[in-house]
């Protein structure tokens, strides 16, 4: 009898430790399940702020081609504008409308 109580005893203890060891891993894996989404999570919201920072310059950078743009249009404009006047300038200049010495 004492051998049937030891064997009994036995296969209880080993079952408990069966069980607690997989309710372990099992909880461990579920802590690590969520640990791993709170990363991925995290990455996540940082590729979206990087890619709203994109999007940003990507905006900021066509406004300034646009403005270099309207630049370029009246520099043009100023350099013809230019242009002829000195272009009236020595007109005046050859007639003998102004003294050329000075």
């Amino acid at each position: 009898m004492t051998i049937e109580l030891t064997i009994l005893l036995s296969i209880v203890s080993v079952s408990a430790a069966v069980y607690f060891g997989l309710s372990g891993v099992r909880r461990d894996q579920k802590n690590d399940d969520m640990q791993e989404t709170a990363q991925l999570t995290t990455v996540l919201v940082k590729l979206e702020n990087i890619n709203n920072g994109i999007n940003k310059i990507e905006s900021k950078m066509d406004r300034v081609e646009s403005e270099t743009r309207a630049n370029s249009e009246k520099l043009i404009k100023v350099e013809e504008s230019t242009k002829q006047a000195h272009k009236r300038i020595d007109e005046i200049v050859q007639k003998g409308g102004i003294d050329s010495e000075n």
